[in-house]
């Protein structure tokens, strides 16, 4: 046993002197080029991206931000294949039997990767269209949520509920984004059939001014919630729309927060909400 063990060491310490100095060598590389290409893609992108005038700081760093994550993905792939044919090869192991029937591979199930093209296809249009970025909140067909993660293949939304959605750009339809440059509050209440519209029209917009000069909120909307027109005479009530733009993400925050002041207000003016009532009319016996 003593004599294999000498032996094995004979043998392997010549080869970590060569062959192992070799593939750390090689890992070191791969890291540090990855470092650096990465740092390149960074100010490549930071330079390249010409600015939107109609888009924030924050919406264009998304952007940015976006395009990096990608291109350095890719490159950061390639770099680990390369990386792990050269140490295979200093492990001994033939590389190009390997390559070839990787090419017969490839060739089989070629046919089959229609739709992994179709879906990189479909992502670097998304990307280059600039139709939303990490971070913003979209809508995709029927589901919603935050943009988590963009690859060249899919898109992941993280809906309200936490649940992760992974969906292929190939799959997708409609792209519908809640939060690019700008989002709205858009309210729609219902009023009793005797109020004043003017004096109506007064508490509404007044209730959005006050909240557009609060501390907490004025950094965070550009336009105040502000009644727009009568929408629709209903059953029991006058339908009122009411508009106001906000920072990206900050409509659901800023709406929760006027509705509330509204209904202060209107308990206030004696503004009287209606609710659906039912009249019975009972038969003469």
């Amino acid at each position: 046993m003593q004599e294999y063990f000498n032996k094995w060491i004979e043998n392997i310490v010549p080869w970590l002197l060569s062959n192992g100095v070799k593939i750390l060598i090689i890992a070191v590389a791969a890291y540090v080029l990855n470092q650096i290409l990465s740092r390149i893609v960074i100010r490549a992108v930071r330079i390249a991206v010409v600015a939107d005038e109609s888009m924030s700081d924050e919406s264009e760093k998304k952007r940015e931000d976006t395009l990096i994550r990608i291109f350095n993905g890719a490159i950061r792939i390639v770099i680990i294949l390369i990386s792990l044919l050269m140490i295979l090869q200093e492990t001994g192991i033939e590389i190009a039997p390997l390559l070839a029937g990787a090419g017969v591979v490839g060739l089989a199930i070629g046919f089959g990767a229609q739709y992994l093209i179709r879906d990189i296809i479909s992502g670097m249009f998304i990307i280059l269209e600039n139709q939303y970025r990490i971070g913003d909140v979209i809508r995709i067909d029927t589901t919603g949520g935050k943009v988590e993660d963009i690859s060249l293949r899919m898109t992941s939304l993280r809906d309200n509920n936490g649940t992760v959605h992974h969906i292929p750009h190939g799959e997708i339809k409609r792209v519908s984004n809640l939060s690019k440059n700008f989002a709205r509050v858009n309210i729609e209440i219902g009023v009793a059939y005797n109020t004043d519209i003017d004096h109506l029209i007064e508490v509404i917009n007044n209730t959005g001014i006050e909240l557009a000069q609060d501390p907490l909120f004025k950094e965070l909307i550009i336009t105040p919630p502000r009644f727009l027109r009568v929408e629709a005479f209903a059953d029991s009530a006058i339908i009122v729309k009411i508009l106001g733009d906000t920072k990206p993400h900050m409509h659901w925050e800023i709406g929760g927060e006027f509705r509330k002041r509204l209904k202060t207000a209107f308990d206030r003016e004696g503004i009287e909400i209606p609710f659906n009532q039912v009249v019975v009319h009972q038969a003469k016996a």
